[in-house]
């Protein structure tokens, strides 16, 4: 039994982590949770049938913990994995893992060196459908790849960035960077590497630090074009969140609010199952967080029981999304085209 403490009880643990805990995790549960808000803790303590912890450093020295859910603010994701790290403590961590490419890396180095597990949440990567699209795409059924476009189309309302972190540039970022990230990861790991990217920001309806709208061309490795879009000022309510490849031999549409649903599955040469493809690997999805947290944890958990400590999204990985999240900063910043590396890192994000 991996027995987790939670740093942090906001709005992914609210949403999303008490189901998993409740419903579908097994072999492990939550033991411990602290917030800054001790009502907040309390709550979400209730619903989990866990002991609220007065602080962070209680529970890395308890010894009834195993592991650290860090689900705190973005800016200090860093801080709490190093902290928990250096207790001894496996670390699973919540996008974004790092605001700074290197801060990934490092975080990885020191698991090595303690022993330990790190483990950054890109659950979207366990969609059915966001699956099936990479090894369709692997398997070369799309040919020479022409475009990918991902496209964010969700509601924040003002009170969302009025809480002293939420679109701040030390703490969080805009858009990009708090929620489109997710899109960003599936576009990078399906169809990248991103190798040039040239973007433009606005503050469309909110008021924050950062943007709440993005727009950007990229260029793929594999000669392909891409295009991202995204917004927070979508009204009234979380439209979209998509992915689509077109491809000299087919193209794929993954729609829904969280990358859930398989809107368009057409290619030149048919395979006798792709008629059942949509309605066999879409989901329906409550809210845009979708439903791959739990597997995803699950896959944490069965591998720590196993002695693996190699997590299901590897660190390397998880730092190109974050390179390429400041690569569309840094292209704003700049007034041209970019290319993602640990180098090209944005003159604002994560430091203020």
């Amino acid at each position: 039994m991996l027995r987790l403490g939670i740093v942090g009880a906001g709005r992914v643990v609210s949403g999303r982590y008490v189901e998993v805990f409740n419903k579908e995790l097994k072999n492990a549960r939550a033991v411990m949770i602290c917030d800054l808000v001790p009502e907040r803790a309390e709550k979400m303590a209730g619903l989990m049938d866990c002991k609220v912890a007065s602080s962070y450093e209680e529970i890395l020295a308890s010894p009834d913990v195993d592991a650290v859910l860090v689900c705190t603010e973005s800016g200090n994701h860093t801080g709490h994995t190093r902290q928990a790290l250096m207790a001894g403590k496996h670390v699973i961590v919540e996008k974004p893992p790092a605001m700074l490419p290197d801060e990934v890396m490092e975080m990885e180095a020191l698991a090595r060196e303690k022993g330990l597990m790190y483990a950054p949440v890109f659950q979207n990567r366990l969609n059915p459908s966001i699956k099936k699209l990479k090894t369709t795409l692997e398997a070369g059924r799309f040919g020479k790849i022409v475009l990918a476009t991902i496209r964010l189309r969700w509601c924040r309302r003002q009170d969302y960035y009025e809480d002293g972190w939420h679109g701040t540039w030390k703490m969080d970022g805009g858009v990009v960077n708090q929620q489109a990230i997710h899109h960003v990861d599936a576009l990078e790991w399906i169809c990248g590497p991103v190798t040039n990217v040239c973007a433009a920001q606005a503050n469309a309806l909110n008021k924050l630090e950062a943007e709440d709208t993005t727009v950007a061309t990229v260029q793929l490795a594999s000669g392909a074009l891409g295009v991202i879009e995204a917004t927070t000022a979508a009204r009234p309510e979380d439209f979209e969140a998509s992915i689509s490849v077109v491809g000299e031999k087919g193209m794929v549409v993954i729609g829904g609010i969280a990358l859930n649903r398989i809107d368009t599955w057409t290619f030149v040469e048919k395979d006798p199952e792709d008629d059942s493809v949509p309605e066999k690997f879409s989901q329906v999805v409550p809210t845009g967080y979708g439903l791959s947290h739990g597997p995803l944890l699950q896959d944490i958990v069965d591998r720590l029981a196993a002695g693996n400590l190699e997590p299901p999204i590897s660190a390397a990985s998880a730092a190109r999304t974050v390179s390429l999240v400041h690569a569309i900063y840094r292209s704003v910043e700049t007034g041209g085209w970019v290319s993602p590396d640990q180098k090209s890192v944005s003159a604002r994000l994560g430091k203020g």
